[in-house]
């Protein structure tokens, strides 16, 4: 990946200002995994995948530690100013499309404003680490959520995490043949679908757990110590600000048909009403029925290690299985720029898309079942 990279950096000079055609002449990442036949919808369904997440889980854990006031506003305020950010990319990249220099990669449009100095390769580190890292994670919580599903129904089973994970990682490498970022629409789709879903049924319990006669006592006072006031409130701040991070979005403006000016942000409206719907609710409900007694993820609230479930367990079990089906479309989005790289380094683009042009099930599974070895590492540790 990083001799990819530093390829693309030498070359960047001479590709400015010859247009997609040039740039993109020999490139079987851009011609297969980056392919442009999305419409404006498709992208709402990547940005909403690729942002809205098991992390809304975590929101009314955030107002814990900031309180009703400034935990709303402060959510309200991140919201503003990343619909902003990314609605000023996807305007620069109109911008440079334009002017016949259209970008379909995060590390093309650092290069053409930033140039190929360190701070290029600084902002390729970060995406890769944030792409790297989220797939990791999803690994991880699926295999975990699978995990919880055998444990209420197996008590005492012999299954262990890692063998939860090296079957996610399985199914993972089934799914990542599917050709391009294109073909995920569907499933991105159904990952909105998903999120809502999981959002109304743990919003749903919170509310009734609130509503009834053996609900846990409500205390939304802060912390009387300095110290733990001010690092409560930093995490506060850091999970809502992460709960809107998108580090894919040139690629997903990659996938719409050119022109794309202007389409990006219907999409980005698409992204944002299915986050007001899922973030509000979540983070209103879960910090009303619990108060600072809230568990850093909401269904853990529901399943307190002592005494029984507050949820009925057919809810918390359909919740699980929601979250376990997004997590494998999230691994599947943020895998996507990998595999644009690899495809970039060795596959023939002068090819038919499914002729034998690079073995893409070993690289893409490879790159799987590498992730798995490390999610599985973690987990023994």
């Amino acid at each position: 990946m990083a001799a990819a990279v530093a390829d693309e950096a030498a070359t960047r000079r001479g590709e400015r200002g010859d247009g997609e055609g040039k740039a993109a002449a020999g490139d079987a990442g851009a011609a297969f995994v980056l392919e442009s036949k999305g419409t404006w919808w498709h992208a709402g369904f990547h940005l909403t995948t690729a942002m809205v997440g098991p992390a809304v889980l975590s929101l009314p854990y955030a107002l814990r530690g900031i309180g009703w006031a400034l935990g709303l506003a402060t959510l309200t305020a991140l919201a503003a100013v990343s619909f902003y950010t990314y609605y000023a990319m996807s305007r620069v990249l109109d911008h440079c499309e334009a002017a016949g220099r259209r970008h379909i990669r995060f590390r093309d449009l650092a290069a053409d404003v930033l140039g190929s100095g360190w701070a290029f390769y600084l902002m390729v580190a970060v995406q890769g680490a944030i792409n790297v890292g989220v797939t990791i994670g999803s690994i991880l919580l699926a295999g975990n959520s699978l995990q919880i599903m055998y444990s209420s129904l197996v008590p005492g089973g012999p299954l262990k995490l890692y063998h939860f994970i090296i079957a996610v990682a399985s199914v993972l490498a089934l799914l990542s043949q599917m050709p391009s970022f294109h073909s995920l629409r569907y499933i991105n789709l159904g990952s909105l679908v998903l999120s809502v879903g999981y959002t109304i049924l743990v919003s749903a319990a919170c509310i009734r757990i609130g509503l009834s006669s053996n609900a846990p006592a409500k205390d939304y006072s802060l912390s009387t110590s300095k110290s733990e006031k001010t690092f409560d409130a930093f995490l506060s701040v850091s999970i809502l600000a992460a709960a809107f991070g998108n580090g894919i979005l040139p690629e997903i403006q990659a996938t719409l048909v050119p022109p794309a000016a202007g389409k990006m942000v219907k999409a980005l409206v698409i992204n944002y009403s299915v986050a007001f719907f899922t973030f509000y609710p979540l983070a209103i409900t879960g910090y009303w029925a619990f108060g600072q007694t809230v568990q850093s993820n909401a269904i853990q609230s529901l399943m307190p290690n002592a005494g029984p479930s507050l949820a009925p367990r057919w809810l918390l079990c359909l919740t699980v299985v929601l979250v376990l089906f997004q997590l494998l479309a999230i691994a599947l989005l943020y895998a996507q720029v990998v595999y644009e790289v690899m495809e970039k380094r060795v596959a023939d683009a002068t090819r038919a898309r499914f002729s034998w042009r690079c073995g893409p099930c070993t690289w893409r599974s490879a790159h799987l079942w590498r992730r798995r070895c490390r999610s599985s590492a973690r987990s023994w540790a």
